[in-house]
């Protein structure tokens, strides 16, 4: 079965969401900004989720883990929860 590890960090809006994304872009610390600013208890790891494995996130959240480029910040992303924005740091 196909396992994956991500980190995200999650917000209330999308405006807030394309901030922090250009933030990213622009060379800040993913995790230092997901401590900051992410609504998630992972923000204390940096928005580090660990290891998962398809079905255990929202299907928003796995379409992006399990389809998308590893290492790229990926988002917004809406779910039930708010906005993400998701790295995929690895995938077997």
């Amino acid at each position: 079965m196909a396992r994956a590890s991500a980190r995200h960090i999650l917000v209330k809006t999308r405006e807030e969401a394309e901030k922090l994304k250009q933030r990213i872009a622009q060379g800040e610390d993913f995790g230092q900004l997901a401590k900051r600013y992410s609504q998630c208890p992972s923000k204390r790891r940096g928005g580090d989720l660990g290891e998962f494995g398809p079905g255990q996130m929202v299907k928003a959240f796995d379409d992006v883990v399990f389809k998308k480029a590893v290492l790229e910040v990926h988002g917004p992303v809406k779910t039930r929860f708010g906005f993400h924005l998701i790295q995929t740091l690895y995938r077997s």
